[in-house]
C-alpha cells in the first residue's frame, strides 16, 4: 500500500482549500455593517430630547420625596402592570 499515492482520494492538500478561501473572501468587495433606525424609534427618540427639562424637573421631585420619606407606591398600580406578565393566557 502507498501513502504517498497523488491519485487517491482526499489526496488534496488541505491548505490549499483555506488559501483558496481566503483569496475569494479578499477579491470579493467588504461590506459595512448598516444601522436602520425605525421611523418610531425616531420619534420616541425626538419626543424624550423635548422633554428633557420637564424630565429632570420630574427626577428631582421623586428624588426629594424619597429622601424625604413621602413617596408613596400604589399598590394596585402596580399589580394591574403586573398582571398582564403573570397571566399571558388572558387578553390585555
Amino acid at each position: 500500500m502507498k501513502i504517498n499515492d497523488i491519485n487517491r482520494i482526499g489526496g488534496m492538500n488541505p491548505y490549499q482549500k483555506q488559501n483558496e478561501w481566503r483569496t475569494e473572501g479578499a477579491s470579493k468587495a467588504r461590506r459595512k455593517d448598516q444601522v436602520q433606525i425605525s421611523p418610531a424609534a425616531q420619534e420616541m427618540l425626538s419626543t424624550s430630547k423635548m422633554t428633557s427639562a420637564e424630565r429632570a424637573d420630574r427626577i428631582h421631585e421623586l428624588k426629594q420625596s424619597v429622601t424625604s420619606g413621602t413617596y408613596h407606591v400604589d399598590a394596585g398600580k402596580i399589580a394591574e402592570k403586573l398582571l398582564p406578565y403573570l397571566r399571558p393566557d388572558q387578553s390585555k
